[in-house]
């Protein structure tokens, strides 16, 4: 092998690519027919229409193999639950029935059936379903949907390429199914499993893939011995198999570590490899496992999760290093480009010259494009791209809105005394409780009340100019008094404003802090059919003004109950946007602390007797690879009390996570030292409080006794029962009653009903507790 016959072969790739479409015609034709508005026929055929729209659209770029199998009508790994069988007892009877119903069954549950639990896919802000398997779990493979993209695609005239979630990826996301035995792993099944995946293979390979890729991301975390053996045997059992496509494993997101000699070795055709970040490691320990001699190399050179133009020679010195390492080295983004807008031709508002500084999915594809162009071709073919590329960066690295002396000196000030409390938690909570007043298993919410078709309408209205800003805030204030009146005739303790003037957590104070900017169409898949608009974080943060104090106060003044104010956190504002790369991210989160923290200081001085700081976020920032965490988790707690330090020892302090792994993180959670927090719990059925307790957490939690995601209403006793089990853990002064999540999403019927189950639980486990 030359070096010469390495780049000639050099071809552009990606992983996969958004699925929504650009004007998110997905998420309307699946919101449609769950309100039977749209017809499962419908629904296939605008589904159909994107997948090939995005085929000929990578095409035309110059892609060469196209991704199919990684669109999904909610999720990828519900997919491959569905395509290995493993239905969940309590669904099959309604899969039986209507495949299509059963699926968004699992997803979203019925008002009978719960659905399968949600967390984080690894450290992004993508949520998958997580299979449950026991070890009576019967796998029976199902390629229906995986051949029919593959034969669209072949229709067209392209090359498919299949995506599949590896078995051992698969295996190691999974958890124990209700009622599986203690000690029971569901890597055990494995055996199990891959004949599956050998039935899938050959199915695929009778439908014409000439290639197939299995994700197997979960071999960039720490790995013990046995899972790297599993890894080996599951890949030297397929790469033995004679009727399959040629396969390409591929992994993202960190480095592979002790995972990339056993793939090296293993019987398969190629592997897929992160270059960025962290992930650069991956260079290095590739030459020294001696390359992938007689395989396939695909080199992810392109950011996949972050909007940031790719620093294109940087990208050639790496991919001219590879030469000479494997049979052929190929070009591809890092990841699958779901996790990034889709085309920032989009957007109107961004001034050109910042807009240059960005690439979206289209841009990065044809990033993609050029580098294979130039490893092939030479960089004299890509002369004018090389040159633009130069000029883009150099135009931010010199630009006034990355730098802000004054921000930089205050944050370059602040010393460990600033993120501490004044007093310790028995102290403060002692005063706190004189403060509030409040009963034993008080309730709250989260924060967020729905988000009426209204409330948008008002917000269109007012960016379109059809609408003053007068007309504007009477119709935020009549939503504030309708939720403010609910909740006190429900019930509830310590009461919201409920966020009617609030487009998303992160994006409304985004738009309100310098340094940031707002994109109008930059939509990215948070779960199934929910998109966000993550801002990007472009240069150093500041607050000119406070930001939630006006509607708090005027919430006050509707009640003679407690009224929490809502910030979002430091960190959940750097994880849920698009972070700048120039700085270490811990600069960025202090800049972002000490702005939230003038907030903290306002919202105090107005009257305000509980601030809740959420931070969602804090997990799912946490880095894959252990030797990693205790930076992060050191910078990522300082920013929270470096936030919420400076308030008094009476104002109480909340914060809130959800849909994450918490049991590892769980010294973290107590180093925040905020008084209360809320975390979801009803999903998993109360494991959280169990993991504070193992850890001996010392103040107020809320462990959710409704889960948010779902639009079944919980029944009382249904709440009641998962509150007796958080009772198990936490002390009865020492447990809060609250919903899982906000209730944005959710409508006000269901919403209603769900809470006034909640209060009615708190009230009737209230009364089982001894007198005093």
């Amino acid at each position: 092998m030359t070096t010469k016959s390495a780049a000639a072969a050099a071809r552009p790739t990606v992983y996969g690519y958004p699925r929504q479409g650009g004007n998110r015609e997905l998420k309307k034709a699946v919101e449609g027919y769950w309100k039977g508005r749209v017809t499962a026929d419908a629904l296939r055929a605008t589904a159909a229409e994107l997948r090939r729209a995005n085929w000929r659209r990578l095409a035309e770029a110059g892609v060469h193999d196209v991704p199919t199998g990684d669109f999904s009508y909610y999720d990828h790994v519900l997919d491959t639950t569905v395509m290995v069988g493993a239905v969940p007892a309590r669904h099959r009877e309604a899969v039986a029935a209507d495949a299509l119903d059963g699926y968004f069954a699992m997803a979203r549950g019925t008002q009978d059936t719960a659905p399968l639990e949600m967390t984080k896919w690894f450290d992004t802000n993508y949520h998958y379903l997580v299979p449950e398997l026991g070890p009576d779990t019967v796998f029976a493979a199902d390629s229906s949907r995986q051949v029919e993209a593959v034969k669209e695609a072949l229709a067209l005239g392209l090359a498919p390429r299949p995506v599949l979630v590896g078995p051992v990826t698969y295996l190691l996301l999974a958890k124990p199914a209700p009622g599986a035995p203690a000690d029971f792993e569901p890597l055990s099944l494995l055996d199990r499993l891959l004949p599956v995946y050998a039935e899938v293979l050959a199915d695929l390979r009778a439908a014409g893939a000439g290639w197939a890729q299995l994700d197997e991301p979960a071999l960039v975390q720490d790995r013990t011995a046995a899972e790297l053996g599993a890894a080996e045997r599951a890949y030297g059992r397929l790469g033995a198999l004679e009727d399959r496509p040629r396969l390409l494993v591929a992994s993202y997101f960190d480095r592979l570590g002790e995972a990339l000699p056993v793939l090296a070795k293993a019987p398969v055709d190629g592997l897929a490899l992160d270059f960025t970040g962290a992930a650069a490691a991956n260079l290095d320990a590739l030459a020294a496992v001696g390359g992938l001699p007689g395989k396939r190399l695909v080199a992810g050179v392109v950011d996949g999760r972050n909007i940031w133009v790719n620093d294109l020679e940087k990208s050639l010195a790496t991919l001219g290093t590879l030469l000479g390492l494997a049979d052929r080295v190929d070009v591809a983004a890092s990841c699958s480009l779901l996790h990034v807008p889709l085309d920032t031709a989009a957007e109107r508002d961004i001034d050109p010259q910042i807009l240059r500084w960005l690439a979206f999915a289209r841009q990065k594809t044809a990033e993609v494009v050029t580098l294979a162009k130039g490893l092939s071709r030479g960089t004299g073919t890509i002369a004018g791209e090389l040159a633009a590329n130069r000029a883009a960066l150099a135009s931010r690295a010199s630009s006034p809105i990355t730098h802000d002396p004054a921000v930089r000196a205050r944050a370059a000030a602040v010393t460990s005394a600033d993120a501490r409390r004044s007093q310790p938690y028995g102290e403060r909570a002692a005063a706190q409780r004189a403060h509030l007043g409040l009963p034993l298993l008080p309730t709250t919410t989260i924060g967020s009340f729905p988000q009426t078709a209204e409330l948008r309408t008002a917000r269109a209205d007012l960016r379109a100019g059809r609408i003053g800003e007068a007309q504007y805030e009477e119709r935020i204030k009549a939503e504030i008094g309708e939720v403010i009146s609910f909740q006190e005739k429900t019930g509830l303790d310590v009461l919201v404003h409920g966020e009617a003037e609030r487009n998303d957590m992160v994006q409304y104070f985004a738009e309100r802090l310098t340094g940031y900017l707002a994109t109008q169409h930059g939509w990215v898949q948070s779960y199934g059919t929910r998109y966000v608009r993550p801002p990007v974080l472009a240069g150093d943060i500041s607050r000119p003004e406070p930001m939630t104090v006006r509607w708090t106060a005027y919430a006050r003044s509707l009640t003679d109950r407690p009224v929490k104010g809502m910030l979002t956190g430091p960190v959940t504002m750097l994880a849920w946007s698009f972070v700048r790369d120039d700085q270490p991210l811990a600069d960025t989160a202090r800049q972002v602390a000490l702005a939230l923290r003038d907030e903290v200081g306002d919202l105090e001085r107005a009257g305000t007797p509980v601030i809740q700081v959420d931070e969602p976020a804090l997990r799912e920032t946490l880095p894959l690879r252990s030797a990693d965490r205790a930076g992060y988790l050191a910078w990522a707690t300082e920013a929270f009390r470096l936030t919420t330090s400076g308030v008094r020892p009476d104002t109480q302090i909340h914060t809130h996570m959800c849909y994450a792994e918490f049991g590892d993180i769980v010294a973290a959670i107590d180093d925040l030292d905020a008084d209360v927090i809320s975390l979801e719990a009803a999903r998993s059925h109360m494991q959280v409080a169990r993991e504070l307790a193992a850890h001996g957490y010392p103040r107020e939690a809320g462990p959710g006794v409704y889960d948010i995601h779902s639009p079944r209403v919980p029944g009382v006793d249904e709440a009641a029962a998962l509150l007796r089990k958080g009772l198990e853990a936490i002390p009865a002064e020492r447990l809060w009653v609250n919903p899982d999540c906000g209730l944005k999403t959710r409508g006000w019927a269901e919403t209603r009903a769900s809470l006034e189950n909640l209060v009615a639980a708190a009230r009737t486990v209230r009364s089982e507790l001894p007198a005093s």
